[in-house]
């Protein structure tokens, strides 16, 4: 068979599976995520059916994949919203990082995989899935509730976070030193602090730059701006994904919003090529050695992030009941994850295997954790009724008298009733 016609068509069957899974979580009521990477360790080295043709392509769409799930979470945030849920929302993002990159990294090390992996396991087990979470507050219909803006915040910050931890972590698995990876961090943080103040000064002006009323000239000019400076980024080992991300924050206005509705079809597609390409690349056949360390993690790191949730909440104010929900929803972990893992496996194989269980784990029980996390905790924490007093002796004997007694009006009936006019 013709290089091209074996490309066609296994890249038919690839999408075509796609949109069946797609159809059917949907109709189950939960991510796709899980679905696509099942899909790929199907497909993949040591699955039922590997694709040879096709490899190299799907390699190329998931890489677009990547930039363009970090380009559509730029454009969701303006650079002042960014810099406020900085101002206010640090602590909790402070408490996020302890409680849920420790177990990850400490994991590593216990394994045995060296402080580069612990890093690399320490974003995995830390970032929550944006895309799924804000999918389950829609399907719950929880976006005008009170806690949902504690929510997006703490997601603020974890996605404010990935402009820093990603050049890190990159620097670190290029085997960089210490001055190489310095070098490289102050170049993001330049780049973001840079990027941040144009969009926050001449927003206005740089959305005026790339707007126009063709969909079509917009939808070039974005994209290919968003690819060159991806580009850019990776050659100064900043980050693709990165770059996408401050491209995104860059732009404002209708810009955004046209930009957004043009380039979400397209990231759907690539996103979930990306999640087939990443089970393409681990064998099945690795991940029962690793599935009880995933259920370990998965198990600790589910109480932490109910607890960053919950501590979170309470600073914002938010009664009993929404603290549980705050925690619940940020359970999910999904593609910042499998991002991470996505890079790290070149220095540590295993990463790629845990973290693919650890996702599918976390991904079916997030949307169960945020629906009944509250209600499981209001049931356990529910104080039993007190008990009826036992009847005094002159009250048993007063209502044994056969003399009737005149009603008397309680006292707080009497100082509640209106005064009478005269």
């Amino acid at each position: 068979m013709h290089d091209t016609t074996a490309l066609l068509i296994e890249l038919g069957a690839i999408i075509l599976t796609l949109g069946i899974l797609g159809r059917l979580a949907g109709r189950v009521g939960f991510s796709a995520i899980p679905l696509y990477l099942l899909a790929g360790l199907a497909f993949g080295h040591g699955g039922l059916i590997p694709l040879n043709a096709s490899e190299e392509f799907v390699a190329t769409g998931a890489e677009i994949g990547v930039i363009l799930l970090l380009l559509l979470l730029g454009l969701e945030y303006s650079a002042s919203e960014l810099v406020s849920n900085l101002k206010t929302q640090y602590p909790s993002g402070i408490v996020d990082f302890v409680l849920n990159a420790v177990p990850g990294a400490a994991a590593a090390l216990i394994l045995g995989w060296g402080p580069v992996a612990a890093v690399a396991l320490a974003g995995v087990t830390w970032i929550s899935s944006s895309g799924v979470i804000a999918k389950v507050l829609g399907d719950l219909g929880r976006l005008g509730n009170r806690e949902t803006p504690v929510i997006l915040g703490v997601l603020v910050i974890e996605d404010l976070a990935m402009a820093v931890y990603l050049p890190l972590l990159t620097a670190l698995l290029a085997g960089l030193s210490l001055a190489g990876g310095s070098l490289t961090l102050l170049i993001s943080l330049g780049t973001v602090g840079a990027v941040l103040y144009l969009a926050l000064r001449h927003g206005r002006l740089i959305s005026r730059a790339v707007s126009s009323d063709n969909p079509e000239m917009l939808l070039l000019v974005v994209l290919g701006l968003t690819v060159l400076v991806a580009g850019v980024a990776q050659e100064l080992q900043v980050s693709a994904a990165v770059g996408a991300f401050l491209v995104g924050i860059a732009l404002s206005g209708e810009v955004a919003e046209g930009a957004h509705n043009l380039l979400a079809p397209l990231r759907d597609l690539f996103a979930a090529v990306f999640f087939v390409f990443f089970g393409l690349n681990t064998d099945p056949a690795a991940i029962p050695p690793v599935l009880v360390p995933a259920l370990i993690l998965a198990t600790v790191t589910t109480l932490t992030k109910i607890g960053t949730g919950w501590y979170a909440a309470k600073r914002a104010g938010v009664r009993t009941a929404g603290r549980w929900r705050t925690g619940g929803t940020l359970v999910a972990r999904g593609e910042f994850s499998i991002v991470i893992a996505g890079l790290a496996v070149g220095v540590e194989p295993r990463i790629g295997p845990l973290a693919t269980a650890y996702v599918l784990i976390l991904v079916i029980l997030g949307p169960l954790a945020a629906r009944w996390t509250e209600p499981l905790a209001r049931r356990l924490t529910r104080k039993p009724a007190p008990a009826a007093p036992a009847p005094t002796a002159p009250a048993v004997a007063a209502s044994a008298s056969p003399e009737p007694s005149v009603a008397q009006p309680p006292a707080t009936e009497a100082n509640d009733a209106a005064p009478s006019h005269p």
